[in-house]
């Protein structure tokens, strides 16, 4: 199975990209090939709700959302990898998500597996429930197929996520696609 893996973070080795790399670790031992995409690194603009692209393509913006959509129209999985900043996914990957827009007809009809992984300072039971509700949402909006969650709870810093059972979590979902 090809796996993209849409890793959010601005802390390139911060909590949510440390559990991300245990998914990879995972996914690859079984046989699976993995692209990871730093979106939090590549040049991305909003949407700008202009509408010439009729949810169909192409975009009038002219940045790295057509790296993404070429690698997500072509991929058998997308993992979306993000810190949880007040109760959602990080700005970085909602612009992703966002410019999903442009090719939602094409990108929708794939009917991509996916995951979440997220990793959030908090360990109080109302930290996940949005972020989970949102991602849940979306896969049914686009006729994802979900293949399962890491909301690691109590990851405020990637110490902190190395010695969590949210490791073993991601590295299991990893090898059990």
């Amino acid at each position: 199975m090809r796996i993209v893996v849409l890793e959010s973070s601005p802390h390139k080795q911060g909590s949510s990209n440390t559990l991300a790399r245990q998914f990879i670790q995972g996914a690859r031992e079984v046989g699976h090939t993995v692209e990871e995409m730093d979106v939090a690194r590549m040049d991305i603009h909003p949407c700008l709700g202009c509408e010439r692209c009729g949810m169909d393509g192409p975009c009038a913006q002219k940045d790295d959302v057509q790296k993404i959509r070429d690698a997500l129209l072509s991929a058998d999985m997308a993992v979306f990898v993000t810190p949880v900043y007040y109760f959602g996914m990080s700005a970085q990957l909602k612009m992703v998500i966002d410019r999903f827009y442009s090719y939602t007809m094409k990108l929708s009809a794939r009917h991509l597996k996916t995951a979440l992984i997220a990793a959030a300072w908090d360990t109080d039971s109302d930290v996940m429930p949005y972020l989970s509700s949102h991602y849940q949402k979306l896969c049914r909006y686009m006729h994802f197929q979900d293949c399962g969650m890491v909301l690691g709870t109590g990851c405020g810093t990637p110490g902190q996520t190395k010695n969590s059972p949210h490791m073993r979590e991601a590295y299991q979902l990893g090898r059990n696609l």
